[in-house]
């Protein structure tokens, strides 16, 4: 098993090897192939931190070798912006634009946004990567241990929630802390809220937007994200990222296809 900072390397030449592990079935994860470009941003900006990334998938990509084009659009003193291409077979497979600039770990100085309530981490239940009954299994959830509140895990025995909510907490497997870039992972979470309603069918990510608010404390996130609604097979999905100090880390809305 490769760790997060494995996984996601890129070399000068911004070559990156994709790494199945990473996976919803077989279908790379959104906020891996998102940590991909904004590590292979890293390279070449001058600035340190991912803040901001806006990602349109246009096709899945194979586990395997891949590159990724980086087009700086603006370096300034406190941010700079990237246009970045994840590119496999010699076509597009996602497309982003990037901010980079510089995080810290300062309390808001100002805020609406609540943590929120959660059993305790020990009290919640870990999702299997192979759960008896699902039709497919995720790697992912062998590298990013997903901890998720009891009262939302009804969908596993029958009873969907359909309360449009996921909640959890989670960790990775390698044992580092979350950083800029792993938190792109905590910003889109398993399971889709679709499967909470009742609905089976894969949610594929069409795009994703992410903010990352601050550097965040080590130990485990707090996860919680929620539907406003579906429709015309498309839902949103909008999330927040707590740390251990109770602090908002990374906030994400995407809009992601939803097969019936």
């Amino acid at each position: 098993m490769k760790s997060f900072r494995e996984a996601t390397a890129v070399d000068d030449d911004l070559r990156a090897d994709l790494d199945p592990q990473w996976a919803i079935g077989d279908k790379l994860h959104g906020g891996y192939l998102m940590a991909v470009l904004a590590r292979a941003v890293a390279v070449r900006a001058p600035l340190p931190h991912l803040v901001a990334m806006s990602t349109t998938f246009l096709r899945p990509p194979a586990a395997g070798p891949a590159r990724v084009e980086v087009e700086a659009l603006r370096e300034g003193r406190t941010a700079g912006q990237y246009r970045a291409r994840l590119v496999q077979d010699d076509g597009p497979c996602a497309e982003a634009l990037v901010t980079q600039g510089t995080l810290d770990a300062a309390e808001p100085w100002w805020g609406r946004a609540k943590p929120p309530e959660l059993p305790a981490e020990e009290d919640c239940q870990r999702l299997p990567s192979d759960a008896p009954g699902s039709p497919f299994t995720v790697p992912l959830l062998d590298v990013v241990e997903h901890r998720h509140d009891p009262a939302v895990l009804g969908f596993a025995v029958g009873r969907p929630s359909r309360e449009g909510r996921v909640a959890g907490w989670l960790r990775l497997v390698d044992g580092a802390d979350w950083d800029p870039l792993s938190l792109l992972i905590a910003t889109d979470p398993a399971p889709p809220v679709s499967l909470t309603l009742g609905v089976t069918g894969w949610a594929p990510t069409l795009s994703l937007t992410a903010y990352v608010r601050r550097l965040p404390a080590p130990g485990p996130v707090r996860v919680v994200m929620h539907s406003s609604e579906i429709t015309s097979g498309r839902m949103d999905e909008i999330v927040e990222v707590w740390d251990a100090r109770d602090t908002l880390v990374a906030q994400a809305t995407q809009l992601a296809a939803v097969r019936v």
